[in-house]
């Protein structure tokens, strides 16, 4: 697969979910990133803002199954993994697969969800696959977590752990819509959802096909140098607890990749970095004082930090 043949489908692929999701086309080109990069998505912000819109309408243009888990303090574990069931007539054991077994997951609020049901997804996540009862199970390729919070409610939630949102490789916020976006929303939902007409424009194979290709964008030794400097600086600075770790680092070197793809390049630079930084770094840090997760307080931090890390000198 060549690269024009590549950006082609990937171009097609963000038209085909702007059809259902309006207005925010920077919100949709991370997702696809996300996506192609081998990673997960965490979306803070308000309800009633397209969240499941954006997931749904992903799940269907690449052919895949999109799976909505509402996230409450009484969710189990194994309403996520899946449960073994056993069959009087049988004799016998049988797994029921939970919602985890899709390839795009919403795990919507998943901050109020109890810790213990949180860290149900830790290794679908990491490894993709589950272990239910000694027996491991693989998920589907490719699988993605987007999960939402609402950064505005507190009461009655349990602030994702570190750990949980050091594996989500990128973060961001929607926001309002211009007001003709609105516009444009309420008439085309008058009569029906556009959602129910999105059709898929690449299978899960070419999806597969575009991570490797993603993964295959040259990134010369300086630059790799620029971003683990980056994330050195995140480590070193007074008001920050906890910096990036090397899977941030790791993270910020694929979504690079995939946004010089994206550009039509075979080949990452600083400004791919720097492009991405915020959405891969901002969600990791833990400032000191800080009890819980503010997003733009830390994507202003990250900025902060760029302006403190030299560019890598050209050869």
């Amino acid at each position: 697969m060549t690269s024009d043949i590549t950006r082609g489908k990937i171009d097609k692929l963000i038209r085909n979910i702007e059809k259902a999701f309006v207005g925010r086309r920077e919100v949709v080109e991370l997702a696809v990133n996300a996506l192609f990069s081998g990673g997960h998505l965490i979306i803070i912000d308000l309800p009633g803002l397209g969240k499941t819109t954006l997931a749904k309408a992903m799940g269907k243009s690449i052919g895949g199954k999109a799976t909505r888990v509402q996230f409450t303090p009484d969710l189990l574990p194994s309403d996520i993994t899946g449960v073994n069931i056993y069959f009087h007539e049988k004799g016998r054991f049988e797994f029921h697969r939970g919602p985890v077994f899709t390839n795009i997951l919403l795990a919507d609020e998943i901050n109020r969800a109890t810790p213990r049901t949180q860290a149900s997804l830790l290794e679908a996540m990491e490894e993709l696959q589950v272990s239910v009862d000694g027996v491991t199970y693989p998920l589907a390729h490719p699988f993605m977590v987007i999960a939402t919070q609402n950064p505005v409610e507190v009461q009655g939630t349990f602030p994702l752990p570190e750990a949980q949102l050091d594996r989500f490789l990128v973060s961001l916020t929607i926001g309002y819509p211009m007001l003709e976006d609105e516009n444009r929303i309420m008439e085309e939902r008058a009569c029906s959802n556009p959602i129910e007409h999105i059709e898929p424009v690449i299978g899960l194979d070419e999806v597969q096909e575009i991570k490797g290709e993603c993964r295959a964008v040259h990134v010369d030794r300086k630059i790799r140098d620029y971003i683990i400097e980056i994330s050195n600086a995140t480590r070193r600075r007074e008001e920050i607890l906890l910096g990036a770790s090397p899977r941030a680092s790791l993270d910020l070197m694929r979504s690079s990749q995939t946004r010089a793809l994206l550009q039509r390049r075979d080949f990452v630079v600083p400004e791919d970095v720097k492009k991405m930084a915020v959405p891969v770094l901002a969600h990791r840090l833990l400032l000191r004082g800080s009890s819980r997760l503010n997003l733009e307080r830390n994507s202003a931090l990250v900025n902060s930090v760029l302006d403190t890390v030299p560019l890598p000198l050209k050869k």
